[in-house]
């Protein structure tokens, strides 16, 4: 019988085998980007509820961009893809021109629902703004991208890594320069994406500005001081504090809000410093008669501002508060002015402190009255306590606004030029000089009322004895 020759299967199933493992890693590869892009949006979802809520309170828990690269943020360049780009709004977009998409959140089914009155809203927008379409109204909005022309700044943490080794890391791919005011500085070509970098991730380098770096820079606290930070959260400023004593000292880094208080907590765990505590409070409840406060010898004090100088580099043109026209750059007089109270009230009692030498008063705004008009009122307390400015970085030229004598020691960086707008104040003890306590303070107000009630009884004995030398008038009893 002859033997009849077919084709073996394996060949298909050979063919057919090597190709559905191509088709598996296909849809797993489809499935990891689609389970990245979901996470994505809801990191993005959390960061955009914080900020919009703080914005409504008009008390920020932090900016979008600072929210986005903290620690508790895993994939963030995916999730600040989502922001930059306005992504995160691409459901509203959707309700608005027509290209819906799967509601299968809250979020998107509640729009849906009132998609009707989003495009009455967006046309009465239109109108009052003498607008034709949208893209117009987009454009209105538009804000020249800082990254572009600016260099990206880089500090190094010398906690964990010394300058020049990150240098040289950082050479490999990039072209790398050293600060020529901030030691611990390094400057990087616009644009350059470190967000990823293993050195970022590991906490050796921190992706913060030079204006932002040269703050704790100013207050140069020695290794072994105790040191102050009022209103320490995010937290960079503590942890570059914690470097510049390279560790060694004490640093009470004092913060009000619950949630930044978290952040704060990260942002020291990836620093690795040691010396910091934190403490969970008001910083003008601390007294500065407590013992646990005498030996603290520097105050950092950047309190809660309008963020005006920051407002661009914070992307928070992206909040409803800049659509309203009551954004950091155009804030009220109200707003202003209650800050101001309490700035000014914080940087009071930091000057009370009995053993400090040194006190940095810092903003992220453009505006007087959170700058000059702060540092001009306290003078005079400032003096009877024997501080007086001192000029941080001399060879910087941007000096304060000349609304009082000696203005130029104060320091300002520019917004567009310097892609941040700081203010920075620096008040130093003169040698000698010891502060009054309460208990001093208190004899001097009572010396006086004591000496007062002293010689009026003087002033009856000597009468009294007058009249028993010198002879009377008729007018007058005699004695007998």
């Amino acid at each position: 019988m002859a033997r009849t020759t077919t084709k073996a299967p394996v060949r298909k199933k050979t063919k057919h085998s090597s190709a559905a493992p191509a088709e598996k890693s296909e849809n797993r590869r489809q499935s990891n980007a689609e389970r990245s892009a979901y996470f994505a949006r809801r990191e993005a979802a959390k960061v955009l509820r914080l900020v919009l809520e703080g914005d409504a309170r008009r008390r920020a828990v932090g900016s979008i961009k600072s929210l986005i690269y903290s620690p508790s943020v895993k994939n963030k360049k995916a999730t600040f893809a989502l922001k930059q780009d306005e992504l995160v709004y691409i459901i509203t977009y959707d309700v608005l021109f027509g290209q819906k998409t799967l509601s299968t959140g809250d979020a998107e089914k509640f729009l849906w629902k009132r998609r009707e009155a989003l495009v009455s809203a967006l046309a009465s927008i239109l109108k009052k703004k003498k607008l034709k379409n949208v893209q117009e109204l987009l454009a209105l909005y538009q804000t020249p991208d800082a990254d572009v022309s600016k260099p990206r700044y880089v500090r190094v943490n010398t906690l964990k890594l010394d300058v020049e080794s990150a240098q040289q890391e950082l050479e490999k791919k990039f072209s790398v320069q050293k600060d020529d005011v901030v030691p611990d500085l390094l400057i990087l070509p616009p644009g350059t994406d470190l967000h990823n970098h293993p050195l970022v991730m590991n906490g050796s380098i921190f992706l913060q500005g030079k204006a932002s770096s040269m703050v704790a820079a100013a207050l140069a606290p020695k290794p072994g001081w105790e040191v102050l930070d009022a209103c320490s959260a995010p937290g960079n400023k503590t942890v570059q504090l914690a470097a510049l004593m390279r560790g060694k000292g004490k640093i009470i880094a004092c913060e009000l809000n619950k949630e930044r208080v978290k952040r704060l907590n990260d942002t020291i765990e990836l620093s690795g410093a040691s010396n910091i505590k934190v403490l969970h409070g008001d910083f003008l409840s601390l007294s500065s008669e407590d013992p646990t406060y005498s030996k603290v010898r520097a105050i950092l004090l950047d309190p809660s501002c309008s963020g005006s100088g920051t407002a661009s580099v914070r992307l928070d043109h992206l909040l409803p508060s800049y659509a309203t026209g009551q954004s950091s750059n155009d804030v009220d007089d109200f707003r202003l002015n209650k800050l101001a109270a309490f700035q000014r009230k914080a940087l009071e009692h930091a000057l009370s402190f009995p053993s400090v030498e040194r006190i940095v008063y810092s903003t992220c705004s453009i505006h007087e009255v959170e700058n000059e008009a702060i540092i001009k009122s306290v003078l005079s307390l400032a003096s009877s306590f024997g501080f007086e400015l001192e000029a941080p970085f001399p060879q910087w030229s941007r000096r304060g606004l000349p609304v009082f004598e000696g203005s130029e020691k104060l320091l300002r960086t520019d917004p567009v030029e310097d892609r941040e707008g700081f203010f920075i104040a620096l008040f130093v003890r003169k040698k000698g000089e010891k502060p009054q306590t309460k208990d001093e303070k208190q004899k001097e107000i009572l010396v006086p009322n004591v000496f007062s009630k002293f010689c009026k009884f003087m002033f009856y004995s000597q009468v009294s004895r007058a009249r028993r030398s010198v002879p009377q008038c008729g007018c007058c009893h005699h004695e007998t």
